[in-house]
């Protein structure tokens, strides 16, 4: 037996609770890890409060990093003792050990720590699919991040300005400006008194921007449509503060022949060789130093209440993670 974080019910961090489970031995495909670190991301608040619906009782959480205790059947590529991550599992991440499909997790090159590894994959991975993929970013250019102090935006933004991008981020508050400017955001926008629309015209020279990154949804969405030049993107990837009402695709004429997508990591990941190389493209960045991972918290893992409390609250920045 071991123990796990499960939910009988959707509802607030008080429906969590830490329990005994039993993991068993890996059929075919399969291996057993042990964790040690496991990341916290906003899609867990979803899963938890019923957002996004899950089968019930549940596990909860996608990114972890640990140790193989043991492969099964036809596993060729891992082995006991490996160090491996991954940041789009099913659900059971909040968890001390779990089964796992082989396919979805990535050896750590030795440079990359297992909490560095658990608080960086999925928002890695996500930051890599959103500049590198849904819209491939050019040096030279100016873009939109929402949320640019979080998780996602800490990395986005390191990885635009190695790139040789501009970063515009809007954030909440004076301290996340800050920490936004420390992490490749060239201009922060303070949206809680500022308007966000009128600055990115005002430092774009009314050009506006090919892109905005988009996770903060129903209160952002329809203004991030007004920052975007003609045949721009908007790519909604969150709706942290709840879900983008239905749209008038005629405004998307009206805007300027506007391009909207709503893609997930699950998608961008599905096939191993597609996972494989977007890993290997975050090592590179997070190895040579152009993207540090920042874990500014840490909590036990049977304590994931008060940590998801903290998150939905807006007290957290960068990476979250759990500690077995």
């Amino acid at each position: 037996m071991t123990n796990a974080i499960r939910f009988h019910k959707t509802g607030g961090p008080e429906v969590l609770s830490w329990e005994q489970v039993e993991v068993g031995k890996p059929g075919p495909g399969e291996a057993r890890i042990r964790h040690t670190a496991v990341g916290l991301n906003f899609i867990d608040i979803y899963n938890r409060s019923g957002l996004y619906p899950v089968q019930l009782p549940s596990g909860l959480g996608s990114e972890g990093a640990g140790v193989i205790e043991e492969v099964g059947e036809g596993v060729t590529d891992l082995k006991v003792g490996d160090r491996v991550a991954y940041g789009s599992s099913p659900l059971g991440a909040y968890s001390e050990a779990r089964l796992m499909p082989a396919a979805l997790l990535l050896k750590l090159p030795d440079e990359i720590d297992d909490k560095t590894a658990a608080a960086m994959m999925l928002k890695g991975l996500t930051a890599q699919y959103l500049i590198r993929q849904t819209y491939r970013v050019k040096a030279g250019e100016t873009i939109l991040l929402h949320a640019a102090a979080g998780g996602v935006g800490l990395i986005l933004s390191q990885w635009a300005k190695h790139l040789g991008v501009t970063v515009i981020g809007t954030v909440s508050s004076d301290d996340k400006a800050q920490l936004a400017r420390e992490h490749g955001c060239a201009h922060t926008i303070v949206y809680s008194r500022e308007d966000f629309v009128a600055r990115v015209n005002e430092i774009t020279d009314s050009k506006k921007v090919p892109v905005v990154y988009d996770s903060v949804g129903k209160d952002t969405f329809l203004k991030s449509l007004d920052c975007l030049a003609p045949l721009g993107y908007a790519v909604l990837f969150g709706q942290s503060s709840g879900a983008v009402d239905p749209l008038n695709l005629g405004l998307l004429a009206q805007k300027g022949s506007l391009f909207v997508t709503r893609p997930t990591l699950f998608t961008y990941a599905a096939k191993r060789e597609s996972l494989v190389a977007m890993a290997k493209e975050l090592f590179d960045v997070v190895k040579s130093g152009a993207v540090k991972i920042e874990v500014n918290q840490t909590y036990p893992l049977k304590e994931a209440a008060r940590a998801h409390a903290d998150l939905a609250a807006r007290k957290t920045t960068g990476s979250t993670v759990l500690l077995v």
